[in-house]
């Protein structure tokens, strides 16, 4: 009796075993038929029922965080990859998937802690996501001065984005409001659709649908542009063909099935004609997320047809003399990568702003601006925070206005009020702080300006900005930095140079600092001291500091090539008067040789010692006099024998 009674519940715990797998085995075809639906709102459903029983497969858990990220759900895909990366039989790529989602999250140390990892185990560098955390981290703590503001009339808590401007009215991307029996399986959320806005003092009404004609379609409708009179629309739609024309993409925002775009032009009687884009290869390729050029001679675009760099690329078609388009060209390399490149728009002065997730960005889509036309692009360049965030930032637009710029940008970051939001920013270009330098250069013994004059700067002893004064009335200007050390020295030829020494340390505002600097002409009979000439006591030797300052006549030799010079040499009166001559002539030929060293022709240099029969002062023989005084006598002067 006991054998049976165990072999009874053997047989219903074989049976509930049985029926359990079986559930489970439905279950999990039905959640991974959904999966590869791309229905993955239905999915995660299923998902969480299996990854609730004791010790789930690893492939359901993956499946589920997936399902999560491409969701843009990024808390709960946080959550479940954290989950699956514990599983020892996880691979390199839930790794990457994991870090990538702490950067989504804004997670960045975590992030590039992950990042580290996915390296050590697989052997690649993620440089680009690691790079972009650490870009993060920096551009958070030094944010650009936008402000931006959640345009809550126009959002909702399902998706809302990509504003256009037409006249006085706002059209947009938006999830209905009004719950649909049509649903999107990736987000179980209605298809998109195009509203419209009136624009009211910077304010908007409720929105409401436009036309019916314009968002005709089984699927999602936009992201579209118009051009300036509103007059053509370019219009984004989902193919409404079969299930067959399903596409995986990489990003949920380019849609799992093929887009095209429409052309919608309005005639004289106000009927709109709609005609398709001449390059829409629904079996074979996407076209969409239009963009015209501020001539709307160039549309741009985004595909991912033959011949691209990446998943999606920007493209562009030029339209031809007869309204048609040319075919399509690649935008080239500085503007698509081997991720997605999104969301074109083009403002007034031609700038090209796109979405990509592979520049180095701060997680998902980050927004970039690029100048140039057709396939020739600068580098692109981060709009940094809080433009962009963590999350995807997108359909980006500007206008300059006379202090700054306005704007509107599309983003999932946290904080919002749906999925996408809509958000205005505004940009007040910051005073800019200018130092600088102003001044004329003159003519010492006349009093005049001297016109084409040599003007240089000088910091740490390097030259780093010359130039001619100008307008004939002597006049220069350079701008300088914050808390540095400057000399202007000028010069011209028939003038001695002349030089000063300033510095801006302390100065906290706007400023333009004033000097005057004066050249003295030279003419013939006119004596001049060469100031900081010493020698060694009773030695004749040339050293090193007296050579800086006799390199500075070589050069006036130099500039000026007719100048001959008496080059002299004075002592003070102490000492006897014949050992103080001899030794000035000794001094004033050791300097002439110097510069016969250098190159200047002894033809143009007579040497002279004078010296105690030339002092400049009462200081003669047995005179009381102190040192300061004495010094003054000791002296190397020139005197121009002709010019």
């Amino acid at each position: 009796m006991k054998r049976k009674f165990l072999s009874l519940l053997f047989s219903a715990s074989m049976l509930s075993a049985t029926l359990y797998a079986q559930e489970q085995k439905g279950t999990r075809e039905k959640a991974e038929i959904m999966y590869k639906k791309y229905e993955y709102a239905k999915a995660v459903v299923l998902y969480e029922k299996l990854a609730a029983r004791k010790d789930p497969y690893l492939v359901d858990l993956q499946n589920l965080a997936d399902s999560y990220l491409k969701m843009k759900r990024y808390e709960e895909a946080e959550k479940w990859y954290l989950e699956v990366i514990k599983d020892e039989k996880r691979t390199d790529s839930d790794l990457l998937a994991y870090a990538r989602v702490l950067k989504l999250r804004g997670k960045y140390r975590e992030a590039k802690s992950a990042f580290n990892a996915y390296e050590v185990a697989s052997g690649s560098s993620p440089r680009v996501d690691r790079a972009g955390c650490d870009s993060a981290l920096k551009w958070i703590a030094s944010p650009t001065i936008h402000i931006l503001k959640n345009e809550n009339t126009l959002n909702s808590s399902l998706a809302d984005y990509s504003p256009i401007f037409v006249k006085d009215s706002v059209y947009f991307i938006a999830e209905p409001r009004e719950s649909s029996s049509d649903k999107y399986g990736w987000t179980g959320n209605s298809y998109s659709r195009i509203f419209s806005a009136p624009q009211k003092k910077g304010s908007f009404p409720s929105p409401s649908a436009i036309s019916a004609m314009f968002n005709k379609g089984n699927f999602h409708i936009g992201p579209l542009c118009t051009n300036k009179t509103g007059t053509t629309l370019y219009v984004t739609k989902t193919h409404s063909g079969t299930e067959a024309s399903l596409q995986k993409q990489a990003s949920e925002k380019f849609h799992a099935r093929v887009l095209e775009i429409f052309i919608y032009t309005k005639d004289d009687s106000g009927s709109w004609k709609e005609t398709p884009f001449k390059y829409n290869n629904p079996k074979a390729w996407s076209v969409g997320h239009p963009a015209l050029s501020p001539d709307e001679n160039t549309l741009y675009f985004i595909s991912d047809m033959p011949g691209g760099i990446g998943g999606t690329d920007v493209w562009y078609c030029i339209k031809s003399s007869d309204g048609s388009w040319s075919a399509p060209q690649n935008c080239g390399k500085n503007i698509n990568t081997e991720g997605n490149e999104l969301f074109p728009t083009v403002k007034a002065d031609g700038t090209l702003f796109f979405s990509s997730d592979r520049h180095m960005g701060m997680g998902g889509l980050d927004i970039f601006s690029s100048k140039g036309s057709g396939n020739q692009w600068s580098e692109p360049q981060n709009l940094k925070y809080p433009i962009n965030s963590s999350a995807d930032d997108f359909a980006f637009i500007e206008v300059n206005n006379e202090t700054g710029s306005t704007g509107y940008l599309s983003s999932n970051r946290i904080g919002g009020k749906g999925a996408d939001d809509i958000y205005s920013f505004s940009y007040t270009a910051p005073v800019k702080f200018v130092l600088a330098v102003k001044g004329t250069i003159n003519n010492k013994r006349y009093k005049r300006p001297v016109a084409d004059a040599g003007i240089a700067l000088f910091s740490q002893n390097k030259e780093i900005a010359a130039k001619k004064s100008s307008n004939g009335k002597g006049e220069f200007y350079f701008e300088l930095h914050k808390d540095s050390e400057y000399v202007l020295k000028a010069r011209k030829a028939g003038f001695l140079p002349d030089s000063i020494s300033f510095n801006t340390n302390g100065i906290k505002l706007s400023d333009t600092l004033e000097y005057s600097l004066n050249l003295d002409p030279l003419e013939k009979g006119r004596t001049i001291r060469l100031d900081n000439i010493f020698y060694d006591l009773g030695k004749d030797a040339i050293r090193s500091d007296a050579a800086l300052i006799l390199n500075g006549l070589e050069l006036l030799m130099r500039e000026n090539p007719k100048l001959k010079i008496e080059l002299s040499s004075h002592t003070d009166s102490r000492g006897k008067d014949a050992y103080n001559l001899s030794l000035s002539q000794r001094r004033a030929q050791s300097a002439v040789n110097y510069l016969i060293s250098r190159g200047i022709a002894k033809e143009r240099m007579v040497a002279k010692g004078y010296g105690e029969t030339r002092l400049i002062n009462k200081c003669g023989n047995n005179a009381s006099c102190s040192d300061e005084e004495h010094q003054r006598n000791r002296r190397t002067e020139f005197t121009i024998l002709s010019n």
